[in-house]
């Protein structure tokens, strides 16, 4: 089969046209990859910020798959938990000991087949074409889930700081919760896109939303971003860090800044729960993603783009 592969960190992924098809162990299932959208956790593993886990990988973990039935299914970045861990047995399988990553521990969907574990494969919308859905399948599940963790609740205002793949996917769901939406984001075209969907407040991120915010939610793997979202919250506020890598956190004023019942909460993962619910939340209300697409042989184009801000919302690799 045709795969883009990583075969060294922080070089560019090699088109390879006779990879070896993958052979799906038991509880596992056979996919043809119809879309796999472009996730800045890629970008984290291509560049060697996560540390390699295995040689020769295709990374990409928002996959839109066919069944040998024909069915559409989609998987995403947590592919499988030993579901008897501490953790699984009290239903936080997201931070499982023993969790596989797909794209990362095993290969992901930058390919024309993709093998997966079959209890962690997901019913797809019809109402949902295969470049609507893969962006839903890590970038809108990990928002939703960061939501959760904020804490959202209807009505509330609720910031977010940056506004790429991830946060165009959450602006919908909070809009269908009554929230008042602040947006800070660096890119006037990313301001815009907020803009035209409906925010409440659109600033740099240099600006300070003009009301406080009961939630914050960051999407930029940037500590000055999460010190901006943590300024901007009312007493007893949350904020969300929805990053698996973060550059570093600078210090801050505690008195001024966490004091008063702040808090800061690290989002980690997601749970099949989590994929679900928010599948049927998507289907609800008919969110329908931006999306620029790139065939495979342009899969490192797709990850510049996404590491350059180069586009508004999402981008999905067709194979």
């Amino acid at each position: 089969m045709r795969a883009a592969v990583l075969e060294q960190p922080n070089q560019p992924l090699r088109i390879v046209n006779d990879y070896p098809e993958p052979e799906p162990a038991a509880g596992h299932v056979l996919l043809k990859v119809r879309a796999c959208g472009v996730c800045r956790t890629d970008l984290h593993i291509t560049e060697g910020e996560l540390p390699p886990q295995r040689q020769r990988l295709i990374p990409g973990h928002q996959i839109v798959g066919e069944l040998p039935d024909g069915k559409r299914v989609g998987v995403s970045w947590v592919g499988g938990v030993d579901g008897s861990c501490w953790y699984c047995r009290r239903g936080m399988e997201n931070l499982c000991d023993h969790s596989t990553f797909t794209g990362y521990d095993v290969n992901g969907g930058y390919a024309e087949y993709a093998s997966a574990r079959e209890d962690f494969v997901f019913p797809l919308p019809a109402a949902l074409d295969d470049m609507q859905a893969a962006p839903l399948l890590c970038a809108g599940i990990i928002g939703f889930r960061s939501m959760r963790v904020a804490g959202v609740q209807r009505g509330e205002r609720v910031g977010l700081f940056g506004f790429g793949s991830s946060a165009h996917l959450a602006i919908s769901v909070l809009q269908h919760w009554d929230c008042e939406v602040y947006v800070s984001t660096r890119g006037e075209s990313h301001r815009n896109l907020a803009r035209s969907l409906g925010a409440t407040w659109v600033g740099t991120e240099q600006e300070t939303p003009p009301k406080q915010l009961d939630r914050a939610i960051t999407f930029a793997p940037s500590g000055d971003v999460v010190v901006a979202a943590l300024s901007s919250l009312r007493k007893g506020g949350v904020v969300a860090i929805n990053a698996i890598h973060l550059d570093r956190i600078p210090q801050f004023d505690y008195d001024r800044l966490l004091w008063g019942e702040r808090q800061l909460r690290s989002v980690a993962n997601m749970t099949r729960d989590d994929a679900r619910d928010f599948l049927n939340i998507a289907a609800e209300i008919g969110l329908r993603p931006k999306v620029a697409v790139f065939p495979l042989e342009k899969a490192n184009e797709a990850l510049a783009a996404i590491k350059q801000d180069a586009i508004d919302g999402a981008a999905v690799i067709v194979p």
